[in-house]
């Protein structure tokens, strides 16, 4: 065999290994198939529908004590001891601050002073008289025998009316003293700061050492027995609330538990700016409840239709909640859903799925995204 025969036979063989290895790709390709979905047995499956839920007007606003008291400094003096501080639980007629009283206690015993010696007066007074009145009745005896003469009787009868006289000065000067005494004793007792009702201490405004003046603040105490809700609600809504009802009430601080409020008072004034009146609620006791905090009340509009959904049907992606959605082929697929207002055990859905639309009841912590679901 020649070269050139050599080299062509070569050539042809090389040729056909190479289409020998694209026919085998080809067919490779061509015999490619599609791996099923997961699925997943037993699921409980359910359809979103619609039904009548109340319609309700939600007014927001803010918990607050039914009674706070700023107290105020009613002499001036420095500050000389603090007794209570922010959060102290404090009774009524507790000291809780002292101002420097020297100048009240010394005005104190000057009236002190004052008061004993104008009782001795009125002792020393009632003495005259009890003896000019004495000395009449004998006067009156002699006279009525012609003993004495009318001048002397005039006499003695002028100067028991003279007694009477300054006894009585004496007794209201001993009132005078009376009252000034007691004023000095109130005017000292102003050194002391005093809670006017059990309560908790919610903020202080001083410290030792401040020189308190007439009208200055020093602390707020709160009545944590009782609080309520100050609520606002607009003019054109302000027909569904009636004084005395009793409404619900969510504090969202309480991990949005619901309790029953009675409508104590409707502030007859709107506020110009914003046109809305402030409603306040009476709330239930309990130890949890703070000044601050923020909170719903819902006034009832009558009933409307909604499309509503379990809760557990509800799965967290950061942010954003969502359900599985089955398609008409059983596979799951999330769908981002915004959420209203809870109804129950349920919730208001207001976008994201229909009436009719399948989904999982309660994925929990399972993914079913892009898996076949069968139902129970």
């Amino acid at each position: 065999m020649s070269r050139i025969q050599r080299v062509m036979l070569f050539g042809g063989l090389l040729v056909a290994v190479a289409l020998t290895a694209g026919l085998e790709g080809c067919s490779s390709e061509r015999t490619t198939t599609v791996t099923p979905p997961e699925t997943i047995h037993n699921v409980s499956v359910l359809a979103a529908q619609k039904a009548s839920v109340p319609d309700v007007l939600e007014a927001v606003g803010t918990v607050r004590a039914a009674q706070t008291t700023v107290l105020a400094s009613q002499m001036m003096g420095n500050i000389v001891e603090i007794r209570a501080h922010e959060g102290d639980r404090v009774k009524r007629g507790q000291v809780l601050a002292v101002i420097d009283d020297s100048q009240a206690r010394a005005s104190v015993e000057r009236a002190t002073a004052a008061q004993g010696a104008a009782q001795q007066q009125v002792i020393a007074a009632e003495s005259e008289l009890s003896l000019a009145e004495s000395t009449l009745k004998r006067y009156q005896t002699l006279y009525e025998r012609k003993s004495v003469s009318p001048q002397e009787f005039d006499e003695i009868n002028t100067r028991r009316q003279g007694a009477l006289a300054q006894r009585d000065m004496a007794r209201a000067g001993q009132v005078q003293a009376t009252a000034a005494l007691s004023q000095s004793r109130t005017s000292q007792e102003y050194s002391r700061i005093r809670a006017p009702f059990d309560g908790v201490v919610t903020e202080k405004k001083a410290d030792t050492g401040t020189l308190a003046s007439a009208g200055m603040a020093i602390f707020t105490v709160e009545d944590v027995r009782r609080y309520r809700l100050e609520a606002t609600v607009n003019e054109n809504d302000l027909r569904f609330v009636g004084l005395g009802e009793v409404v619900p009430v969510v504090v969202d601080a309480l991990g949005n538990t619901e309790v029953s409020g009675k409508v104590v008072e409707i502030v007859p004034a709107a506020d110009a700016g914003s046109r809305s009146f402030q409603v306040k609620i009476e709330l239930p006791t309990d130890p949890q409840l703070r000044s601050g905090f923020f909170a719903r009340a819902q006034f009832s509009h009558g009933k409307r239709m909604s499309l509503l959904i379990p809760q557990t049907a509800v799965v967290q992606r950061g942010q954003l909640r969502g359900v599985y959605v089955l398609d008409q082929n059983k596979i799951a697929n999330l769908r981002y859903v915004t959420l209203g207002a809870l109804v129950g055990a349920q919730v208001e859905v207001l976008a994201g799925i229909q009436d009719g639309d399948r989904l999982v009841a309660a994925p929990g912590v399972v993914e079913f995204g892009g898996k076949r679901v069968e139902a129970q």
